[in-house]
């Protein structure tokens, strides 16, 4: 019966904390998540480089090029990692949060230009952190030495 109780309780409180967010996206005072044509137009932009992927997260998408990740787009925003490739080639860029409690990154204001962004992703490739491998595949790894 107890369990019963916590567990209703626990159901009405995520559904306020849901109507609360509902609420707030209504008013504007919550971001909103990044669209689709967005995402594509960017894509387009970086079409001339080899291997560049994205993933959905919560709403936004994170872009890699060639397995390591670029950045992302949060809020319709480009925004890169602050490597010294990217900040060279943009010493002006705006420093810019993609969510609460994240590392700022670098704003691409100059999305319109392809050459541009080419260069630049391409630019920022080697001083990327290489992924981290799985834990799967580091346990397949040791069983087979």
């Amino acid at each position: 019966r107890n369990r019963n109780r916590r567990l209703f309780r626990t159901v009405l409180r995520r559904e306020e904390q849901y109507d609360k967010i509902k609420t707030e996206c209504r008013e504007g005072e919550r971001s909103m998540a990044s669209s689709r044509e967005y995402l594509e137009f960017i894509l387009g932009q970086l079409s001339g480089l080899e291997e560049i992927t994205h993933r959905a997260m919560m709403g936004e998408y994170i872009l890699y090029n060639r397995g390591r990740v670029i950045g992302g787009i949060y809020d319709d925003r480009l925004l890169v990692k602050p490597v010294p490739a990217a900040v060279s080639r943009m010493p002006e860029a705006l420093r810019e949060l993609p969510y609460e409690g994240a590392r700022p990154m670098l704003l691409v204001g100059n999305v319109d230009d392809r050459a541009f962004l080419t260069e630049l992703i391409g630019a920022m490739y080697e001083e990327l952190p290489a992924p981290k491998p799985k834990k799967r595949r580091q346990a397949l790894q040791e069983r087979e030495k």
